[in-house]
């Protein structure tokens, strides 16, 4: 386990029902083009990695597909158990997965690659575990994120807040461009394919406060736990600011989403 891994471990612990309530909705967006890059249909062995609260898992298991799923968080694989009952969920932590060579005909990761210390290794591991001809979809940000995912960055780059030096950067930045994506899936994957995915994501914004920032969701959230009452005050008030001109009119507003979607065939 890398350093990364190892905050990881503790950035997610315990961040179940809240990332379920708020930010699992925007990721939820690409679900279905997810799984029609694998060519998921039904009867298809599908194991879904880093499931959450298992939105993909549900998904395939209603185009009647045979799934499985793996999260490397108790309470998030507990979640996806709870909401997809047909599904096998277990808990693993790449790149070390509890199955035989070959035992999936597609593999899908949502938003899953960007949060591994070794980006390759985990390749190779989903791989190992996909039959020959079987495909895997990924899906990514793109990086530096930008849009949705960094408006509470942004609001705290305006208030002057520092980046602690103890808070790791995800060794995928590097690959949060489409050509990089597509380079690094290539290593382990034969006629891969990245598509950019950009939509409008409507949402309140007290709602992905609470949810999102002040429940410590994603290292902005931990980066903003630390501060003094003052200073968060203050990051909420250029939050507000920023999120003003994109009033959709019914007291929410909408701001763009950026994502990554790279499939090949192994």
């Amino acid at each position: 386990m890398t350093t990364f891994d190892a905050y990881e471990r503790e950035l997610w612990a315990g961040r179940a029902e809240a990332y379920e309530q708020g930010f699992a909705r925007l990721s939820g967006c690409t679900v279905e083009r997810l799984l029609d890059a694998a060519g998921v249909r039904a009867g298809h062995r599908v194991l879904d990695v880093g499931t959450g609260p298992g939105p993909v898992a549900a998904a395939a298991a209603r185009r009647d597909a045979q799934v499985s799923a793996v999260d490397a968080e108790p309470e998030m694989a507990e979640a996806a158990a709870r909401n997809v009952p047909g599904a096998d969920v277990h808990v693993a932590v790449l790149p070390e997965l509890p199955f035989d060579d070959a035992s999936f005909d597609a593999v899908v990761g949502n938003f899953v690659i960007n949060h591994v210390g070794e980006p390759v290794t985990a390749l190779e591991e989903l791989r190992r575990v996909l039959r020959p001809g079987g495909r895997l979809a990924l899906t990514c940000w793109t990086m530096p994120g930008s849009g949705v995912l960094a408006i509470v960055r942004e609001a705290m780059d305006e208030v002057g807040v520092p980046w602690p030096e103890d808070v790791p950067v995800s060794p995928f930045m590097e690959y949060g461009r489409p050509e990089a994506f597509g380079e690094l899936v290539g290593r382990v994957l034969r006629d891969v394919s990245v598509e950019e995915l950009d939509w409008e994501f409507e949402f309140e914004p007290e709602d992905w406060w609470r949810t999102g920032a002040m429940a410590r969701v994603g290292s902005n959230g931990v980066v903003l736990a630390r501060q003094d009452p003052a200073t968060i005050a203050r990051v909420k008030d250029a939050y507000d600011r920023i999120l003003r001109p994109c009033a959709a009119g019914n007291g929410t507003v909408r701001v763009a989403a950026h994502a990554l979607l790279a499939h090949g065939v192994h």
